[in-house]
């Protein structure tokens, strides 16, 4: 039985301003995942708000959300069979300096909060974060 899941991905300010879309989206695809909807956005801080608020008690929370509201970002559903974790193994450590030779982290992230991409850490934010984006 197939357990293909989706899950979002969004390729960051810092990946974006470095012209990195292609080379991330690339490693998506090698890695056998489907890019099923994809579009490039400037989302409002409050919009970023809203998406983060799961971590509105951390204190990164402000900076976290002034961050994705920075630029232009690529948000994306990706499809693979268990999609989350394998999109988390992919990206790496939160750290790009604690990241995993050959993830997208470790070979385009700058730092903690420049680390190039975001990916839903469970099914259920999957979904609640793939119709934040692409809900019609």
């Amino acid at each position: 039985m197939s357990n293909l899941e989706q899950t979002l991905s969004i390729i960051k300010p810092d990946a974006v301003e470095r012209n990195l879309e292609n080379e991330i989206k690339e490693m998506f695809k090698s890695n056998g995942f489907s890019i099923l909807n994809e579009k490039k956005i400037q989302i409002e801080k409050s919009e970023a708000e809203k998406f983060y608020k799961v971590h509105e008690t951390k204190p990164f929370y402000d900076d976290l959300c002034g961050y994705l509201s920075s630029g232009p970002i690529v948000v994306m559903v990706l499809e693979k069979e268990n999609a989350v974790l394998s999109n988390r193994e992919l990206m790496g450590a939160t750290n790009p300096e604690d990241a995993e030779e050959g993830t997208i982290r470790k070979k385009y992230g700058i730092s903690i909060d420049k680390n190039s991409v975001h990916g839903s850490d469970s099914i259920e934010n999957a979904k609640i974060e793939i119709d934040f984006f692409f809900k019609d």
